[in-house]
């Protein structure tokens, strides 16, 4: 368990590096472009996104390298670096303005990189020093943004690597768990003979921690499935009392064996409207989980559901004056809540902890994937997820899901 705990540190670790890297290109001062061998832009900073967008160029429009920038045919720029040319120098004029394209080769993923550069005018003899520093210095330079984007590029493959292992584990282990916890089932229930009382202890805390499993392989496979993009959401009519009711009854005897006591508070005139059934469930699971865990013995956990008035602030919305004087807006979305009284959470760590592999309390069970999928999936049906708490006053997760199609 340690070498696995381990191991999702150090991807953690690896995506937040992937994200520094992408972040130190976008601040070069020179635009900087990424091809496939097709001529297919596969990365552009923040410089070269400009400067495209200065030739009418819409990088995000499947634009070509070659047609769409350099203006030249792919074979010419291909064969020379083929032939062994470390670099290709390549001339492009727009409006009056030279440029010059600065072409390499990285063979390994069979990628081009290109950098971008204006052409100065002819220099005078009494600049020949000047420019020949400027020249080394811009060599250096190259070397550096070279290593940059080799340091990138092999962290984008750590990082797939590290999706597809989680997904693989977690298909693994999905399997064998839900064998085992079926047994524990059969077990207690009595179908395989009977147990004493103390067996019955043994097996129901053996089922528990099987079912902390259970959710911990569901959470990477929703968590692979978010980072390698392929969430689909089922959206259908359906009813929210009935999504969160079927779900809280899962949850009743977890509540009553931590002595904490479970309140539901759904107002009688939740409208249906369409949502992802399962996402949803995950979403309050996720979050009932998370006040189980903080909430001591004694206490008391409310999950609280209503129609509710979304005011979205756009650049087109009315004055704030008209929005008073209309009053009884029509409900646009549903407002979940789940709060408890447990030791609340500080308000530096609000925005934190919806970030994955985050914990405020390092004694806390869990991976810190929760809260990061509950927001993702949240955002998937268009909606927010947000955290009122204080530092001893319990805490207050609430998210909203819209009812009309915009």
């Amino acid at each position: 368990m340690l070498v696995k705990t381990q191991t999702i540190e150090q991807q953690a670790s690896s995506q937040a590096s992937l994200q520094m890297v992408a972040s130190l290109l976008d601040a070069l001062d020179r635009p900087l472009l990424v091809s496939d061998r097709r001529g297919r832009l596969l990365f552009t900073n923040l410089h070269a996104q400009d400067h495209l967008n200065s030739m009418a160029v819409n990088p995000k429009a499947d634009a070509n390298l070659f047609s769409d920038i350099l203006h030249t045919d792919r074979k010419t720029i291909l064969s020379q670096l083929e032939s062994g040319e470390t670099e290709v120098s390549h001339p492009i004029e727009y409006e009056a303005e030279k440029y010059r394209a600065r072409v390499r080769w990285l063979p390994e993923p069979d990628w081009l990189v290109v950098y971008l550069e204006p052409i100065a005018a002819e220099a005078g003899p009494d600049e020949a020093e000047m420019r020949q520093t400027v020249q080394e210095l811009m060599q250096e330079r190259e070397i550096t943004y070279r290593n940059l984007l080799a340091a990138y590029l092999r962290l984008q493959e750590v990082n797939r690597q590290k999706t597809v292992f989680l997904a693989s584990a977690a298909h693994e282990l999905k399997t064998p768990l839900a064998v085992m916890k079926g047994y524990y089932d059969l077990l207690l229930s009595g179908s395989l003979g009977k147990i004493g009382e103390r067996q019955r202890d043994i097996l129901q805390e053996s089922k528990e921690s099987c079912d902390r499993l259970v959710r911990l392989v569901s959470m990477f496979l929703n968590y692979s499935a978010l980072e390698s993009g392929k969430l689909v959401l089922q959206l259908r009519e359906n009813d929210l009392r009935d999504c969160v009711n079927d779900i809280t009854g899962r949850w009743q005897d977890a509540f009553k064996r931590a002595a904490v006591r479970l309140e539901i508070k759904l107002h009688p005139e939740l409208p249906a409207f369409k949502f992802d059934y399962q996402k949803v469930q995950q979403c309050v699971a996720n979050l009932l989980d998370n006040a189980l865990k903080h909430t001591p013995a004694g206490g008391s956990v409310t999950l609280a559901g209503g129609p509710h008035f979304w005011e979205r602030r756009t650049s087109e919305a009315a004055p704030s004056t008209e929005r008073r004087l209309s009053g009884g807006q029509r409900p646009n979305s549903v407002l979940v809540t789940v709060t408890d009284t447990g030791s609340g959470i500080a308000s530096e760590y609000h925005q934190e902890i919806f970030e994955e592999f985050v914990r405020v309390d390092p004694s806390s069970s869990g991976m810190g994937l929760g809260l990061a999928i509950t927001k993702r999936l949240i955002q998937a049906h268009r909606g927010k997820v947000w955290v009122n708490s204080e530092l001893g006053r319990g805490s207050s997760f609430s998210f909203l899901l819209p009812i009309q199609t915009e």
